[in-house]
């Protein structure tokens, strides 16, 4: 499926926004000369991690975000139209938080310990 950017913007406003990296600010602390030191200091907690579909729940404020996600994931076959189905009967019967507490901005950041 081909899409352009303004059509995606359109159809996914906090999505695009996040994508894009409006307002994502990184705090540099230290600068190392050396590369090989620099990598054995970097935190690996989060190495090789890739966030499921309950991490993006877990950014959204709203039922409707929370719909969104759903369904593109599903649309890009990240997500079995099943367990879809599922995602979306617990956030109607129990809501968004129920998929456990809201992940605000520099979440992984703050969970490594740069911030």
């Amino acid at each position: 499926m081909n899409i352009d950017r303004e059509q995606f913007r359109k159809m996914f406003p906090n999505l695009a926004r996040e994508i894009e990296g409006e307002g994502v600010k990184i705090r540099i602390s230290s600068i190392r000369l050396d590369p090989v030191e620099g990598e054995k200091a970097v935190s690996k907690k989060f190495d090789g991690y890739n966030p499921d579909v309950i991490d993006f729940l877990r950014r959204c404020d709203t039922e409707e975000q929370a719909e969104e996600i759903i369904a593109y994931l599903e649309r890009r076959g990240e997500v079995t139209s099943e367990y879809a189905a599922a995602l979306r009967k617990q956030l109607k019967e129990k809501g968004v938080r129920s998929f456990g507490p809201k992940k605000e901005e520099a979440y992984y950041l703050r969970q490594a310990g740069y911030r």
